[in-house]
């Protein structure tokens, strides 16, 4: 905080700002290209829907197939945002309506640690259409799951501040979705699930132990310090998030439901939802990117299964990654079959498969929903880590007034901006995907399969740079030359 000049704000800590200028004398001294767009266009549609596809939290979008009942938009609501002459039925059939459902913080305690100030969670739904353009943008949003008087569905059409504060409340809940579940949850603890798995069951002989150990490093270490200072009571959470105070274990707590194994297959899930398609949704770089690096890593692993498994028979011979597999299941998914974790492995395919999961997602996936947090939620309207009022229960009613008092406060702001910024730094030493400088294979066919991973991903990483070139809002966590071995920060 002292590298951001934000602690002399720190004495006023829970005091409002006086309006959205008033966040810029926080946020000035450390924008960057992609943080200073946000600051600019953060009001506007086309930005709140982009990113749902290539912010720092892309996973939740998924196409829509029917409309929830809990949500009972009709015709009359949307008519004036659809493009097509469609009617909004007609519209799901093809493929043009999408949704977002934050239904996991419903009943989420909101925290209660500082009794000065009182904070709220919402537990919005919000329905996106792709336009003409082929951007996809809000059509309408509704902050609570249960349908009625007191819980309106905002529209574009409505009074520009109760649309833009709808649109501020589904970015706080993002905001909560993204830190405990698609970061922590979903990169820092599972990956240390399969760190501790290794040295527990594999030898520091053994080729998949060679294999995996660049991708563990330093995964405990920070697991640790984030148990120590982070998520521990009194740590950052409970200062100046709204689920601090526990609601971000009940979080974790209700989000083990969706941690399967198929989720974690990056194509499958991304199929799941419905988003696979390039031609109908073609600006989905975290799609694009992430399944060129899936395919790299899953190349690479099978290669290096090949050198050392001559038959499918080998690898359910191997009684020391068969103790790896169940290790992770048993005490890392607590044995529950829903899971879809396999208590073993069978054939070298599905090895392959498997270590793909565990390397992606302590490398590529850590890296596409950790080093944006700065670019997208330091400032701070886009992301709030906390509101101080409770959702609008009518509409017409909302204020600028009412926006400014219900964002954080000017403490709250500062551990916030000093956190996304430290999130976002690379180590000094840090080891990109492919670089393997302590040289646990000394085998010459294992050295070229490296080599050749490590032109596919130089491939990548020129496709990427070559269509970010001129782009106003470029697209690189995805990068394989940004995408550090493991979960260290």
């Amino acid at each position: 905080m002292e590298n951001l000049y934000v602690n002399r704000f720190m004495h006023m800590f829970q005091s409002s700002w006086s309006d959205f200028a008033d966040f810029e004398r926080i946020f000035v001294r450390i924008s960057n290209t992609i943080s200073e767009y946000v600051m600019q266009h953060w009001k506007e549609d086309f930005m709140f829907g982009y990113q749902f596809l290539n912010g720092c939290n892309p996973v939740l979008i998924q196409r829509c197939t029917e409309i929830p009942k809990k949500l009972p938009v009709t015709m009359d609501m949307v008519e004036c945002s659809l493009e097509r002459n469609l009617t909004l039925e007609e519209e799901v059939k093809q493929g043009n309506i999408f949704i977002v459902d934050y239904e996991l913080l419903d009943g989420v305690d909101a925290n209660k640690t500082d009794p000065c100030t009182i904070q709220y969670l919402a537990a919005p739904i919000c329905l996106l259409y792709k336009n003409l353009e082929n951007k996809i943008v809000p059509i309408a949003i509704q902050l609570g799951q249960k349908p009625g008087p007191g819980n309106p569905i905002f529209l574009p059409s409505d009074a520009t501040y109760d649309w833009l504060l709808a649109k501020i409340w589904v970015r706080s809940s993002d905001f909560h979705i993204h830190q405990t579940v698609t970061h922590l949850l979903r990169t820092h603890l599972v990956s240390e699930v399969f760190s501790i798995a290794m040295f527990r069951q594999l030898p520091a002989v053994h080729p998949l132990f060679k294999l995996l150990v660049p991708h563990m490093r330093f995964t405990i270490a920070i697991n640790t310090k984030a148990r120590e200072q982070l998520i521990c009571e009194c740590g950052l959470f409970d200062k100046a998030n709204a689920t601090g105070g526990g609601g971000h274990v009940q979080m974790v707590q209700k989000a083990m439901k969706d941690l399967t194994y198929s989720s974690l297959c990056f194509p499958e899930e991304i199929k799941a939802k419905g988003m696979d398609s390039k031609e109908d949704i073609p600006y989905y770089y975290y799609r694009d990117d992430g399944i060129k690096v899936w395919e790299a890593i899953k190349s690479f692993a099978g290669d290096v299964i090949h050198i050392y498994y001559e038959s499918d028979e080998v690898v359910c011979e191997d009684v020391e990654l068969q103790a790896f597999v169940k290790d992770i299941y048993v005490y890392g998914m607590r044995g529950v079959k829903a899971s879809g974790f396999p208590k073993m492995i069978r054939t070298r395919e599905k090895l392959a498969e498997y270590l793909t999961v565990i390397i992606f997602t302590t490398s590529a996936q850590h890296a596409a929903v950790n080093f944006g947090q700065y670019d997208w939620c330091s400032w701070i309207p886009n992301a709030p880590p906390t509101m101080r009022r409770p959702p609008p229960t009518e509409k017409g009613t909302v204020t600028i007034e009412q926006i400014v008092e219900s964002l954080p406060d000017r403490g709250r702001s500062c551990w916030h901006l000093g956190a996304v910024w430290a999130l976002s730094q690379f180590q000094d030493n840090e080891l990109f995907l492919g670089m393997y400088p302590d040289e646990h294979f000394v085998e010459k066919p294992v050295k070229e399969v490296m080599a050749k991973f490590r032109k596919n991903l130089d491939e990548i990483v020129n496709a990427i740079a070559e269509r970010n070139k001129n782009k106003k809002l470029p697209y690189y966590y995805l990068s394989p030359d940004r995408i550090p071995n493991s979960v260290a920060v």
